[in-house]
Order: structure tokens, then sequence, then C-alpha cells
């Protein structure tokens, strides 16, 4: 690792890269499966997502006969793309389009892949700073998921409300710990409502549950 210490800071994933297994054709790193909330679905982050979900947005605000809030709704799509692009997100899960039966949450949960900075090295000294000084934590009790949080206060127009970040970590199989698995978890509340608040504290332990389903499956070796 290079001299400067890891830190809750440095949690933001690195562009994905492949390794020289998966550069030669070898077999990929496993494939997870999750349980979700009811009604939830997952989706790639990438450009068909983007505009499948574009059009989607587009087909429901013309049935609303409210066209004019296209100009506004497809940027922000736009925006949450690009931003996954940048945070190397490779999942997203939502409520699927249409699901008048799916659980309605004001928050949102990605999935990214951690590499270790260094080529060779692991990521076990930024899991032990992350113990040290954010104060995380093994996930209910199983030490292969590790857990922390972190709190914001966020501005949008002309109103304020609270971010809550839940970080999940857990290494990928057969890395040696070089890569692990990210989700996070964002619940949004009013800036009055405090910590032991009823449906944040739902919240909280509704995606700890959905985590902690987290299954490893293997993935198909790349062919010539």
């Amino acid at each position: 690792m290079n001299d400067a210490k890891p830190g809750p800071d440095d949690l933001n994933p690195q562009p994905e890269r492949l390794s020289l297994r998966e550069q030669l054709g070898g077999t990929p790193d496993p494939l997870f499966e999750i349980t979700l909330p009811t009604g939830w679905v997952r989706r790639d982050a990438n450009s068909a997502q983007r505009e499948e979900l574009r059009a989607a947005m587009r087909d429901r605000l013309m049935r609303a006969h409210r066209p004019d809030l296209l100009a506004r709704v497809q940027p922000l799509v736009d925006d949450a793309f690009d931003k996954m692009a940048k945070e190397s997100v490779i999942a997203f899960f939502t409520p699927e389009t249409g699901d008048d039966d799916a659980l309605a949450l004001p928050a949102s949960l990605v999935a990214s892949l951690r590499h270790a900075p260094v080529p060779g090295e692991n990521l076990d000294p930024l899991i032990r700073s992350l113990i040290r000084e954010a104060g995380a934590t093994p996930l209910l009790g199983d030490k292969r998921f590790l857990r922390f949080e972190r709190e914001t206060t966020q501005k949008m127009d002309d109103g304020e409300f609270r971010q809550t970040n839940v970080v999940y970590l857990t290494p990928v199989p057969g890395s040696d710990h070089k890569r692990a698995l990210q989700l996070t978890a964002t619940i949004v509340r009013p800036v009055d409502a405090p910590a032991d608040d009823r449906p944040f504290v739902l919240m909280r332990a509704l995606f700890d549950l959905c985590v902690s389903t987290v299954a490893w499956k293997p993935a198909v070796a790349a062919t010539a």
C-alpha cells in the first residue's frame, strides 16, 4: 500500500479492472444473489437500462398528461446513471416499474466492486481502518459482512433532508481479499425525524436483512 492510510473516505469504488485471468479468458468473479423487498428488481447499470427507464418514465408521464415534466425528470435519470458510472456501480435495485404492489421506500440500494488500491495487495488495511475510524461491525454478528453508517444533511430546492448511507462490504470468494462486493443503501428522512424514528429504523433493519441473504454462485467461464 502507499504511505497514505486508508480511511472511510476512501470507500468510493475505484474503476473496475479486469484481472489477468479474465483478460486471458479465465473464470471471472462469481455472481451474487440477494433477496429484495417486495416488488423490487435488480437492474444493470448500463446504457440499455438507462434508455429503458427513460422510455418507461416518458410513457408514464404521457399517460398522466404531464409531458411538461419530461424536461425535469429525464436529466435526473441521466445524472443518476452518470454518477453510478463514476462510482463503478454494477447493479442497482428498485421497485419494478408499474407494479402497484411493490414496496415504495424513500431509499435506494446499489452494488459496486471494491479493488485493492495497489495491484497485488489486499483490502485488509482499509477494513482495519473502517473498524477503527468508522465503527464498522459485523452485520448481524456475521463476520463475512462488514457494516457501517454515514449520515449527512443534504439540500434540495428550498428544503433539507437527512441522508443515511448504510455501507456493507463482503469479500469476493477466491479473490484473497483483493476485491470486495460493496452494497450501499441510501435512506432519506426529514431533518426533524430523529434517529429512532420508527420508519427509519424499520428501513435500516429491512436492508440489513436483505444484505444478509447475499449468496454467491459460480460465473460462467469466458470462451473464445
